[in-house]
């Protein structure tokens, strides 16, 4: 079966009252507005009238590097598609989260929630459905824009998709998709053997050897996210992801950051860049990956535990020497 029609009928399967309120790729319609480009299709029409043939008896594609029509109305509303489904993602596994780590009286709350028949169930079937989403989201956006540089004979397609992932709206890099994978590894409590084997359509385990977490999803997707700190070289502890998506401990981000632990990493400078990547601005809009936190205190315990002592010990440092500081200045002041 072609992808076009899995995709549709992914759209109008179980999930259809799911994706009723979730935006999505409008497959179809994009393939459409291929097909309608006037540019192609005489060329299209020249090849097979036999005029249209390279060197070797080959039919020649469309050379233009671009064409006014599909950029116009193929990249522009599939920049839009892109957008609102990782805005939608990232909202809906923020909130299918938000129990699981809950404190004061939501945590009191959440005590409750086992009394209520099939809640556990209903979590992890939101759960499956959001990681089909991104699955078949991402093959539709990988599927058309292939097509479009094999209508074009073009490579725009590709500087699209790398477009999306400068602009952070590639669903795969979304640190929020790996906290779904910490939930379900938090929340089913399984082994690696046992994960495999918990959906016909994706899979994940995290590997204690080399520290990451390993996904499989639809569409022979394969995404290994490295749970190590590029700052201490160890694994990270209570994990920030910036904006740019890549993953430090709290306690390097912030002293890369030149801010305290306790002030967080929302009060860093605008100009204050990525240690890896070099991009500036990515601090304020960063991610507390709490959820594989508590992933990362269940599976590395004694790790955890050092680690959270030092970074205490830290903390009292950092505020005593401030508060020094605070005192010397008045004192100086009166």
């Amino acid at each position: 079966m072609k992808f076009g029609e899995t995709f549709m009928e992914y759209l109008h399967g179980e999930q259809e009252q799911f994706l009723g309120t979730c935006s999505h790729v409008e497959y179809k319609r994009l393939k459409q507005v291929l097909k309608r480009c006037r540019t192609c299709k005489s060329l299209h029409q020249a090849c097979d009238a036999g005029q249209g043939e390279e060197a070797d008896g080959t039919p020649r594609l469309c050379r233009c590097e671009g064409c006014p029509v599909c950029d116009q109305m193929f990249f522009s509303e599939l920049m839009k598609e892109a957008s609102e489904i990782a805005g939608c993602f990232n909202t809906r596994v923020r909130h299918l989260l938000h129990l699981l780590v809950a404190t004061g009286i939501q945590r009191y709350i959440q005590c409750f929630r086992p009394c209520f028949k099939g809640d556990r169930q209903v979590l992890l079937e939101e759960g499956k459905m959001l990681m089909e989403y991104v699955a078949m989201n991402t093959i539709a956006i990988r599927k058309i824009l292939k097509k479009y540089d094999k209508v074009h004979g073009s490579v725009n397609g590709e500087h699209f998709r790398s477009k999306l992932r400068a602009e952070h709206i590639e669903l795969l890099q979304s640190p929020w998709l790996i906290e779904l994978g910490a939930f379900y590894l938090n929340f089913r409590g399984l082994d690696a053997e046992e994960c495999a084997e918990c959906s016909t359509h994706f899979s994940f385990h995290f590997d204690e050897t080399k520290f990451a977490l390993i996904m499989s999803l639809a569409g022979s997707i394969k995404l290994e996210y490295d749970l190590t700190c590029a700052i201490c070289l160890d694994i990270v502890f209570n994990p920030y992801a910036l904006g740019c998506g890549h993953l430090f401990c709290k306690s390097c981000a912030c002293s890369a950051a030149s801010v305290m632990i306790c002030e967080g990493l929302k009060v860093a400078s605008e100009d204050a860049k990525c240690p890896v990547c070099r991009e500036a601005g990515v601090y304020g809009n960063s991610v507390h990956m709490s959820v594989l936190n508590l992933l990362l205190k269940k599976r590395c315990k004694d790790y955890w535990e050092e680690r959270s002592s030092a970074e205490r010990e830290e903390m009292m440092k950092q505020s005593k020497e401030f508060w020094d500081r605070q005192t010397k200045y008045m004192i100086g002041y009166f």
